[in-house]
């Protein structure tokens, strides 16, 4: 997923999409029609789903699907179950799935979907009918070649075999590439578990090749030790960077002479908290945002990032893990002090990108070992640096804008070719 902050108070996360799309249009010289074009989404849907609860009584939840583009192929986004799901959300969310895909070149276009529900309160039998419910009634709107749903906000692998089930049994045949983040038992592809963290790390890889940073020299901080981050904190620790701060919900730790992720993951098992690490000093999660370090990641949440604190951002690049970490006030803040900002849509890519193999593998009934879907990962994310770099350079524009000017130039040349625009 790809959140953003909207610049303006009160302003909806679809019309923030627009506006970035605005820029990319203007910028590559396409005319109007091009962006009133792109800035619809193909289609949606909006379903009722009754669930009967444990209690005997039942619910009814609103859900929703989005295809935003599928000029460059069928569509892929992810499923979240959050209360505060909107269609506005989802459009936006969809539109930057269409980048996300474009950026990285697999043949996708951009979906999302959710459910207005707190998932925190229910019970497995309630979520697995809740889960169901969704995917009888999006059954006509989804599909192996159509539109291929994945894990988000609050769903996992347990919930996409619910739901890769259930089309299943409505298609008649088993159908295992209709649904991505699977366990791998059902069809998962083995590494996908990991993947947004390994592919951070390496297009964190290529950012310090890129900017001549030594590894075994760069300082790093971490806020948000959760799977993302713990993977990420331990793969640059085996690089050699030094980790000399990381926090999760309740607080961060710092030690000058740096971390051991293993051990602090330990601590956090036993006390749930990175906080009261021997050793370390504790920090709040805004102090570890404004540390004198080489590399910073968010890993957490979004518009962490702001125009009131990122003047205080010390760190020379910022890695973003989480999505939609820097607002685009800070993101012109960042720019004016020569921060290098990777962003989310190429940062955080590595799960789209196995996604994208879990597919392929489900089609074929041919699966790949590990090491391969690292490789393969690799390549592409690595190609897509490199891309983005190119343009930013060309466009004389921000690492940010360049990754947008080559998605957004991507689509709009399929469209091109089969006469959409």
């Amino acid at each position: 997923m790809a959140n953003v902050s909207c610049p303006a108070a009160g302003e909806n996360a679809f019309e923030c999409a627009k506006k970035q799309l605005g820029d990319a249009i203007k910028l590559l010289g396409y005319d109007q029609n091009v962006l009133e074009v792109l800035s619809h989404p193909k289609e949606y849907l909006k379903i009722s789903i009754p669930v009967k609860m444990d209690n005997g009584k039942t619910k009814v939840f609103l859900g929703y699907r989005v295809h935003y583009n599928d000029a460059r192929g069928p569509c892929k986004g992810g499923i979240r179950y959050h209360p505060n799901v909107s269609i506005d959300e989802v459009k936006a969310l969809a539109a930057w799935m269409t980048w996300k895909c474009s950026l990285v070149n697999i043949p996708y276009g951009g979906a999302k979907g959710g459910i207005v529900v707190d998932p925190k309160g229910m019970s497995q039998g309630e979520l697995e009918r809740l889960s169901r419910g969704y995917i009888r009634g999006m059954f006509n709107f989804i599909g192996p070649m159509k539109d291929i749903p994945a894990p988000d906000v609050y769903t996992n692998a347990q919930i996409m075999a619910w739901m890769m089930d259930e089309y299943s049994k409505l298609a008649g045949h088993y159908e295992p590439a209709v649904i991505t983040g699977k366990p791998v038992e059902l069809g998962g592809s083995l590494g996908r578990d990991k993947a947004t963290g390994r592919g951070l790390v390496y297009v964190g890889r290529e950012t310090m090749k890129y900017l001549k940073m030594n590894p075994k020299k760069t300082t790093v901080a971490i806020q948000g030790f959760g799977n993302l981050g713990t993977f990420a904190a331990q793969d640059l620790y085996k690089m050699g960077a030094k980790i000399v701060a990381v926090s999760d919900s309740k607080g961060g730790i710092y030690k000058k002479e740096g971390l051991n992720p293993a051990e602090v993951m330990k601590h956090k098992d036993k006390t749930e908290s990175v906080i009261n690490f021997p050793g370390a000093k504790n920090i709040s999660n805004e102090e570890l945002l404004q540390l004198d370090v080489d590399l910073l990641i968010p890993a957490a949440l979004e518009n962490v990032i702001t125009a009131k604190n990122a003047a205080r951002v010390k760190a020379k690049v910022i890695l973003e893990g989480a999505n939609g970490p820097t607002t685009p006030e800070a993101d012109a803040i960042l720019e004016r002090n020569g921060v290098v900002v990777i962003p989310d849509i190429l940062a955080n890519a590595g799960g789209v990108t196995v996604s994208y193999f879990e597919w392929a593998q489900n089609l074929s009934g041919y699966y790949w070992t590990e090491d391969e879907v690292n490789r393969k990962m690799d390549a592409l994310l690595t190609s897509a640096f490199n891309d983005m770099v190119k343009i930013a350079k060309q466009y004389k524009v921000s690492m940010r804008k360049g990754a947008y000017l080559i998605a957004v130039k991507r689509v709009v040349n399929a469209m091109k070719l089969k006469g959409d625009v």
